[in-house]
């Protein structure tokens, strides 16, 4: 980090070395110089010499985000600089290039400095024996910045939401009476916490013994039938899951024997521990179980001391939800399991110490794979749309699919999400397909699947016998059935083509369009979560890795609280600079027409005049646009900070900036900017990121455009190319490899690259995806706009005639038959592009208007 972010961040960045070790980089630059400071914030763990009273320079948290500069100074000199809440030293600011000092700092010295640098004129507390104070400037920055450190989930989503996930130093009670699944909320949390995360975990387990939590681990994880794992009976899945759990990172102590005095006594001992889970405490007295009866209560207060000190979330089940044992043991946050089975959901009631009831959740249970589900979202009741107009401008402005589909995508949700297993994997892909396609609406990829699809229904797959599995059967055997061709309900007979208006009536479907896409990122629940393991194509894992693997400390995710203010509600996905461009002297017209299936559709036709020269149209088709302008979008990995109006562009940053749309006058050509210039504010000027910015620079460079770019406002950080680079490899080589066989395989490996593209914002709040940087999608897609829109240009500087430019992929050209313009590389390959000729006035074949 740069020193501005992290004096502004210091309480966030203490808070990432002292709970999770965290090494942070720092360096400042001397303005004129061209040397700078670089220190390492760094865990006391690295240099525990810090932990000696009066040996260094310390300085309450407050007091050093006032003399930040300062002690990145001394400590860049040699000179380490601890860093304390209260009187508890937290972390430490270590020379990052030369020797450390040995010599330790005169005490009268120390104390002058950090009472010098304090807020106010009040002594700071010093800490008396078993007490801990803090200033309110050190509490504010831990809530402050809470936000940068949730809670660890307990591996449910809704669960996650109505409470705020597991946070450190408090105990959660989980009431719920026997044959309920308390149990099985402790172990969800520590098997998101330990598989998920790759964090310790320590299972205390009073009532189950270490192998009933191991084989509940195995059904949980494999999808097995809990009730055949007692027979010591494994399928080969299960054999591999097993494989893959031998090194997890969770401790089981069990043991008639178990005391909540011998739990505290472990903890310190079992090392790094992330979360601490007690399962279970017995309301009926039991003279063999220490953590049963009258003893619940004493051991209740051991725990949340346990907590408390050691600074870790205590999970504990209890077998009751009777309230007068539940108040009793006085826990801070309490989750009350009730089962329903008229509905067959089990609702969680949470509450908070002092504060009552806070939230609900609804969980499913899966008792037989000891474990709970989320609720599944509900499929549409209905096809219809409520618009007739939206429903025609779906994607393309032409799907309407049946509820076949939406009730199959939504029956194989808990498989094509990773929460189920037992299905094989051709049909898992296949039904993620279908998933994907159905919310995106793609009519081309509905249609390529159909067929597949009740290839696989009529094959009867072998399904697991649960609810999840039954009710998939019956979607599979629904889709079997012929369904009649869907209609609009204000559709009329469709009318001659002779008597069919000329005018282009797509810039009114598009604008539709673009006010439903601001509100739907096109994802569903479940796509945020990490691919399966052994996935062909792991792409929110690869792109999760490409950023963290970057040297400039990314942010990936731009806290909910600041997402309201400053550079972030300037941003549109109108900022993608997308073409929707015809040429002039052609006519575009959208008609109906019944496709081989019976589904009806409109489409594109182009009536090109008389007047141009003979030829035909050729159909442009660029190869995965998106991920290759993953090779080097220019973007800031860090947060935008307000730079205001700009005399030049300078090359070393990248954010947003407002301008005003610069004049073009090429009619062969669209704007540079697309359909950013069909949105200018009352002063007509827009908001661009980089890439456009860097395109409309390079074009009045070579005399394209005949004033200079005037930047009237920014917001920028610090530039980079590369962040994503890695995941543009990736993505390269495992097209390279799939391209030839095609199949399902390779359209899964297409959908699971859209999907880890479009995380990067998503839009629904309860969201749990791994980012939220729009500027970093929007930079994205404006530079394959950019790129693409190039390449056509080039084509018309070389007497090529461009009849439309659409999105970031599609262009159509007019040329003699068989001959595309040479400025495009016809191939497979990222960059690559494929070209169709067909005959003026027919119809443009779905997926490539």
């Amino acid at each position: 980090m740069n020193a501005s972010d992290a004096r502004r961040d210091l309480y966030a960045v203490v808070k990432r070395a002292n709970d999770d070790g965290v090494t942070t980089l720092i360096h400042r630059i001397h303005r004129g110089s061209k040397q700078d400071d670089r220190v390492l914030l760094a865990p006391l763990d690295r240099f525990p010499a810090a932990r000696k009273a009066d040996a260094f320079p310390s300085w309450v948290l407050s007091a050093a985000q006032k003399e930040f500069g300062t002690l990145i100074s001394r400590a860049a000199g040699g000179q380490p600089q601890v860093l304390r809440r209260s009187s508890t030293p937290v972390a430490v600011l270590l020379p990052a290039d030369g020797p450390i000092s040995s010599t330790p700092s005169d005490t009268a010295a120390n104390r002058a400095a950090t009472a010098g640098g304090a807020v106010t004129s009040q002594p700071t507390p010093i800490r008396d024996a078993g007490r801990r104070l803090a200033t309110l400037g050190d509490a504010l920055g831990d809530v402050i910045t809470a936000g940068s450190a949730p809670g660890l989930s307990f591996g449910l989503a809704g669960l996650d939401t109505a409470t705020g996930g597991l946070h450190r130093g408090r105990l959660v009670l989980v009431a719920a009476p026997p044959q309920v699944g308390g149990s099985l909320i402790g172990l969800s949390a520590a098997r998101h916490t330990a598989l998920a995360l790759n964090r310790r975990v320590l299972y205390a387990a009073s009532g189950p013994n270490r192998a009933d939590i191991t084989r509940r681990i195995i059904a949980a994880e494999a999808g097995g039938d809990y009730a055949r794992l007692k027979t010591g009976t494994l399928t080969p899945h299960e054999q591999e899951v097993v494989e893959r759990l031998r090194h997890a990172p969770l401790l089981i102590d069990d043991g008639s024997d178990l005391t909540a005095e011998a739990i505290a006594e472990t903890v310190p001992m079992a090392g790094d521990l992330a979360l601490v889970v007690v399962d279970r405490l017995q309301r009926a007295r039991n003279p063999r179980l220490p953590l049963s009866g009258e003893h619940l209560p004493a051991a209740s207060q051991v725990l949340r001391e346990l907590a408390r000190t050691q600074n870790v979330p205590v999970l504990a089940v209890l077998d009751t939800d009777d309230p007068a044992i539940v108040n009793l043991l006085d826990a801070d946050v309490i989750l009350t399991l009730t089962a329903h089975p008229d509905t067959g959901e089990t609702h969680v009631t949470v509450a908070e110490r002092d504060l009552g009831i806070i939230g609900h959740a609804r969980l499913r249970p899966d008792l037989a794979h000891a474990r709970f589900l989320d609720t599944s979202p509900a499929a549409p009741a209905t096809t219809a749309f409520a618009d007739p107009a939206a429903a025609r401008d779906q994607a393309d402005g032409d799907v309407i699919d049946t509820r076949a589909d939406h009730e199959l995508a939504a029956a194989a949700l808990p498989f094509t999400s990773g929460a189920l297993q037992g299905l094989p994997a051709d049909a898992t892909h296949l039904l993620a397909a279908l998933r994907t396609a159905v919310n995106s609406g793609n009519i081309k990829d509905l249609d390529e699947l159909r067929t597949p699809l009740q290839t696989l229904a009529a094959a009867g797959p072998r399904l697991p016998d649960n609810s999840e599995g039954r009710r998939l059967a019956a979607a599979l055997h629904a889709y079997t059935a012929p369904t009649p061709a869907p209609t609009y309900a204000d559709e009329q007979p469709a009318a001659p083509e002779s008597a069919r208006p000329a005018a282009d009536s797509s810039v009114a479907d598009d604008a539709e369009d673009e006010v439903r896409r601001d509100d739907d990122d096109g994802l569903v629940p479940g796509d945020e979560e990490d691919e399966p393991q052994g996935a062909v194509f792991p792409a929110l894992q690869i792109l999760k890795d490409s950023v963290t693997r970057s040297k400039m400390h990314p942010v990936p995710v731009i806290r909910k609280e600041d997402r309201e203010a400053g550079p972030w509600p300037l941003i549109s996905e109108d900022m993608d600079g997308e073409p929707r461009w015809v040429h002039p002297d052609v006519t575009s017209t959208r008609v109906a027409h019944v496709r081989d299936n019976g589904k009806r559709v409109r489409r594109d036709r182009l009536d090109v005049p008389s007047s141009f020269r003979e030829g035909v149209l050729c159909l442009i088709d660029r190869n995965g646009s998106f991920p290759s302008a993953c090779s080097a979008v220019p973007l800031a990995p860090n947060k935008l900070l307000h730079t205001g109006p700009l005399d030049a562009f300078d090359r070393g940053q990248a954010g947003i900036y407002q301008i005003d749309i610069p004049d073009w006058n090429h009619p062969g050509m669209p704007h540079p900017l697309g359909r950013l210039t069909e949105r200018p504010d009352e002063q007509g000027r827009v908001w661009v990121t980089t890439p456009h910015i860097k395109q409309l620079e390079r074009l009045h460079r070579d005399g394209h455009l005949s004033e200079p770019v005037t930047i009237h406002d920014s917001w920028t950080g610090k530039a980079n190319e590369s962040l994503f680079k890695p995941f543009y490899t990736a993505a390269r080589e495992t097209r390279t490899e799939l391209i030839q066989a095609g199949g399902e395989t390779y359209k899964n490996y297409k959908t699971r690259l859209s999907i880890a593209l479009r995380l990067l914002w998503p839009k629904r709040p309860e969201s749990r995806s791994p980012f939220w940087r729009p500027d970093w999608r929007m930079s994205m897609v404006a530079e394959a706009s950019v790129r693409h829109w190039t390449v056509a240009f080039k084509a018309v500087q070389e007497g090529h005639t461009l009849i439309a430019l659409r999105n970031v992929d599609a262009a159509i050209f007019w040329t003699p038959p068989g001959t595309p313009p040479g400025t495009y590389r016809i191939g497979t390959g990222f960059g690559e592009v494929k070209a169709k000729f067909i005959q003026p006035g027919e119809f443009i074949p779905e997926g490539d208007d």
